[in-house]
């Protein structure tokens, strides 16, 4: 069933609303189990979009910055129903996370020095690591198809991990890279074929005017509210830090919500000290526990960094205030991207270029969220880490006196429970946070 043709406004229908509601609802487990559930709903029980449309939309949105599953919902909504339906879907994707992720930074930042919330998030930390390891495997199934993905992807680690190359720089040529290689080998750099299927949803036309009326406006939305906080706070305060830092990663952060988290971390930790690598798991563990886009942990990151530089305000004030602005100038981008981009990236369909660059850059995400991984790994397994240099390369070092053995054992039976028995993200977490509880309250 093919998404209608539109005239004139279309008008947004209870079956929208109930529609993208049950996305909402159901949407936790990160990308991965978000991306099902769209495509349980939207694809497979409403018939809203086809296959073909659905995945030349995912990979249109791994490309960009920015958190890849609420950019989908909000492409989907488009399809269906114009601008309003692409608010509609992504609106109502951000909405659940945020009130969960804020009610639970309240608890994390007043009451965190208690054993029991010690306990609890020592327990979600090992399971991120799990969690994140089977998105690694659930990407590259899709991608990683042939031993010239499979190198990319080893490179695209390497470069990130040991060499702390910038990720834009990976993603630009990774994209090169498959764009030159799809039209000499379109075997091997093609690896997402449904691109070549013919278009199977009627997208509305949209001209460059009314694009670039989009742009002015969601520019005006995105970056005045940035430049009058900071004439008003001073360009050294943690509020402008803020509104300029996490703008910076919704333009530079390309491949999804997992790679977003990889550059956060490293920045938000080292360069802001905000909060330590222990807390960031904790953030990643939250927002794997709660509805909405993974990404929606900038919202704790941002919480954390205005609680502890309060300024006038009270730590808890300063706190909601800061996941506010954090959530608006992340999300304020990804609308952009989608509304303005969307109705010219459905002309680019069938064309083997493009899906080479694009089945060669998630092969690079691959990489991207290894790092990630290893990353999470190493702080959430030892206490103490040494960071060392080696021919230009960054090593981290644990100190394996200080590995935390019920960690160790949490992470792999939370690896047996993904990985054997396919068990879902939610009742992995809720387990391990609950032995991580009684460890606690012991």
């Amino acid at each position: 069933m093919t998404a209608p043709t539109r005239t004139g406004r279309p008008h947004l229908d209870r079956d929208d609303y109930q529609a993208w509601g049950t996305v909402a609802a159901n949407s936790f487990g990160g990308p991965a189990g978000q991306i099902a559930a769209m495509h349980d709903e939207i694809v497979e029980r409403r018939g809203w979009v086809g296959e073909s449309s659905f995945l030349h939309a995912l990979n249109y949105c791994m490309l960009l910055p920015g958190p890849e599953a609420q950019q989908l919902a909000t492409y989907l909504g488009w399809l269906r129903k114009g601008v309003r339906g692409g608010l509609l879907a992504g609106g109502l994707f951000i909405v659940p996370g945020f009130v969960s992720i804020l009610a639970l930074s309240v608890l994390y930042a007043e009451w965190g020095n208690v054993a029991w919330v010690q306990g609890l998030f020592r327990g979600i930390g090992p399971a991120v690591i799990a969690i994140v390891a089977h998105a690694v495997m659930r990407i590259g199934l899709r991608t990683i198809k042939n031993p010239t993905m499979l190198f990319i992807a080893l490179v695209a680690f390497v470069a990130i991990f040991f060499y702390e190359l910038p990720f834009p720089l990976i993603v630009l040529l990774a994209g090169l890279i498959g764009f030159v290689g799809a039209r000499h080998s379109p075997d091997t750099f093609v690896t997402i074929e449904q691109h070549r299927v013919d278009s199977d949803t009627t997208a509305p036309k949209i001209g460059w005017r009314r694009t670039a009326r989009a742009m002015g406006l969601g520019l005006t939305l995105w970056l005045v509210p940035i430049g009058v906080i900071a004439m008003a706070t001073g360009s050294g305060s943690v509020w402008t830090d803020i509104g300029v830092f996490f703008s910076q990663a919704a333009v530079f952060t390309f491949g999804g919500a997992y790679s977003v988290l990889a550059y956060m971390a490293q920045q938000a930790v080292d360069v802001y000290g905000w909060l330590n690598p222990g807390e960031m798991v904790d953030g990643l563990g939250l927002a794997e526990t709660t509805p909405g886009p993974l990404i929606q942990v900038v919202q704790f990151v941002g919480f954390l960094g205005a609680y502890r530089n309060p300024g006038s305000f009270s730590p808890v004030v300063a706190g909601v205030l800061g996941a506010v602005l954090t959530t608006w100038v992340t999300f304020v981008p990804s609308f952009l991207w989608i509304l303005a981009g969307a109705p010219h990236v459905e002309r680019l369909k069938n064309r083997p270029a493009l899906s080479g660059a694009l089945s060669t850059i998630t092969a690079a995400i691959v990489g991207v969220v290894l790092n990630l991984g290893a990353w999470f790994s190493i702080y959430t397994l030892f206490e103490n880490v040494d960071v060392k240099q080696v021919l230009g390369a960054r090593l981290l070092v644990p100190d394996w006196a200080t590995l935390d053995p019920l960690a160790l054992v949490l992470a792999v039976a939370a690896a047996v429970a993904l990985f054997r028995y396919n068990a879902r993200i939610l009742h992995v977490v809720s387990a391990a946070a609950f032995v991580g509880l009684i460890s606690g309250l012991v």
